[in-house]
């Protein structure tokens, strides 16, 4: 899952994907915007099928926090 989140997120930052790890702060250490962060919360949703809702993607943070919110999700 790692994988393709990195993936995903390589489509909007131009960043090594083997430099992303779990604990990548996508919000401080790629330095995105807020419309940036929404595009990438709306890709991997479309990449892993599942809805997160909006309160939920304001507190993704990092790699891991996004991985485990998709986890949660498409178990629903």
């Amino acid at each position: 899952m790692i994988e393709k989140l990195r993936e995903v997120i390589c489509n909007f930052v131009d960043i090594d994907p083997n430099s992303l790890t779990e604990d990548t702060n996508i919000r401080t250490e790629l330095g995105l915007n807020s419309l940036e962060l929404v595009n990438i919360a709306v890709a991997i949703e479309d990449e892993f099928d599942v809805e997160i809702p909006d309160r939920e993607v304001i507190n993704i943070e990092t790699l891991g926090d996004a991985a485990k919110l998709i986890e949660k999700y498409m178990e629903d």
